[in-house]
């Protein structure tokens, strides 16, 4: 049951970043807006989720399949090569600042908004 939860939010996790980085890839930004986009407000109802201690199904549909799915980590790590082999170094080392600190902060923010209401 566990594996048909996963895949199940891992198919609409994938669907749903899939769109939403790719509109905001599509905007001419200095990074790549989309997949920092995603990665920002997954680690936010990451940081939810976890606070919310949603039993063993939601957490494996949710936290595991969906918002895995969702975010990407081995997309910003592409996208900052690209960057960086642009010659864009300074944006590449603030895309990977922005979206290593900025998801903690969202992760956090998310967690302590739940364990303080």
């Amino acid at each position: 049951m566990n594996l048909l939860l996963l895949g199940l939010g891992g198919f609409f996790g994938a669907a749903v970043r899939y769109l939403l980085s790719s509109y905001g890839n599509q905007k001419h930004s200095y990074i790549p807006a989309g997949t920092l986009f995603v990665n920002l407000t997954g680690s936010f109802f990451l940081g939810i989720t976890i606070a919310m201690e949603v039993s063993s199904s939601v957490n494996v549909l949710l936290a595991i399949g969906f918002l895995g799915a969702f975010t990407t980590f081995s997309t910003m790590q592409t996208e900052a090569v690209r960057l960086f082999d642009d010659q864009k170094r300074i944006m590449a080392a603030f895309y990977l600042l922005i979206t290593l600190i900025g998801g903690t902060l969202f992760a956090a923010l998310g967690f302590y908004l739940v364990i303080t209401l």
